[in-house]
């Protein structure tokens, strides 16, 4: 027995910051690209903010977005729980999608559930892949349904997670893992407005103050990180990380190691529970290679390692080793590059 391949569009909720488009929707927009073409259906954007949110629409166009249902409002240029679900659902049964994706940041996290539950669908966090295949369970094969895949266990296993009963398929995805499409500022995107209709009912919470500060670091944007782990010893040693970094022209990183230690601030960290990067270079300074943090720098597209522990497991995802101290291979890298430069 096989059921009707399932129809609808696939849905993103692209998310703002205090009129900022967060880098994470345009990657969504890419990925869901990817499986629209697959599906031949069209990409939605569910995309709500304060006046002026339009301008974000050309943007989310030229990743691959088709349609944006838009939602403006002076009220609603920082994110509150009540009204921003309560426009969300309004888009998701105006566009009925087969698919919505959601970004794994905080906002994502507090908004998601909501929506599948409101919805009684199921929601996968944290995905670090996604794809469309099929699944069969005993006589019925699912076609064209979403492979939902990520870390478990600790991250010592990969699962793949499916609804295949149950719409819209419903995940959050881990910011940096999916590749982001080189824009086509030749597309344009239809938008679809719709009236906010919010009473003061809808907005229970009063906020005071607005505290924020900046990252001290952007990994996602990188090209070259060089990360420091555990075997960086101290915090004194860590200073050749940022130097090798600085040399380089890239970003200095951590493992979690590194951050419990308190070598540096959770900010720089890579891995499973920090910060998932695909630069063009990724330089593991006395990291071992557990394989939470190898899921979140894996997919770049060269590693070096540099260990005392020739069994170390980094060595096996590494495209170049270094067995020695990184205390006496880093300034020997330093002193290399400036010479040569």
């Amino acid at each position: 027995m096989e059921p009707t391949a399932s129809t609808g569009d696939i849905a993103i909720v692209a998310e703002q910051d205090d009129g900022q488009l967060v880098r994470v929707s345009l990657e969504l927009a890419s990925k869901a690209r990817e499986l629209a073409d697959r599906l031949k259906v069209r990409v939605c954007a569910f995309l709500v903010g304060g006046e002026g949110t339009a301008a974000h629409v050309a943007e989310l166009a030229a990743h691959g977005v088709d349609r944006v249902y838009l939602a403006e409002d002076r009220r609603l240029r920082h994110y509150e729980t009540k009204p921003y679900e309560k426009l969300v659902m309004r888009m998701v049964r105006q566009c009925q999608p087969q698919i919505v994706l959601f970004g794994a940041t905080a906002v994502g996290r507090d908004i998601a559930p909501r929506i599948a539950s409101a919805l009684r669908t199921g929601l996968t966090a944290d995905c670090t892949a996604l794809e469309i295949g099929e699944h069969t369970i005993k006589t019925t094969v699912f076609k064209d349904i979403l492979l939902q895949i990520r870390p478990a266990w600790g991250g010592n296993t990969i699962a793949t997670i499916v609804s295949p009963e149950h719409r819209p398929q419903m995940a959050t995805v881990r910011a940096g893992v999916m590749k982001l499409l080189v824009p086509d500022r030749s597309r344009k995107g239809e938008v679809i407005k719709l009236a906010p209709e919010l009473t003061s009912d809808d907005f229970i919470q009063k906020v005071i103050e607005r505290v924020s500060a900046a990252k001290k670091v952007d990994l996602t944007a990188a090209n070259i990180i060089v990360s420091g782990g555990s075997g960086v010893g101290s915090k004194a040693n860590f200073k050749l990380i940022f130097e090798l970094a600085e040399t380089l022209g890239g970003s200095p990183g951590a493992s979690r190691a590194a951050v419990d230690f308190g070598y540096v601030d959770r900010d720089y960290q890579v891995g499973q529970t920090g910060t998932t990067v695909r630069p063009k270079l990724y330089i593991a300074c006395g990291i071992s290679g557990a394989i939470q943090h190898r899921a979140g720098m894996s997919e770049a597209a060269k590693i070096v390692a540099i260990n005392s522990d020739p069994t170390a497991p980094i060595f096996s995802i590494a495209h170049y080793g270094i067995v020695g101290d990184l205390t006496q291979v880093i300034p020997r890298l330093i002193k290399a590059y400036r010479t040569a430069k």
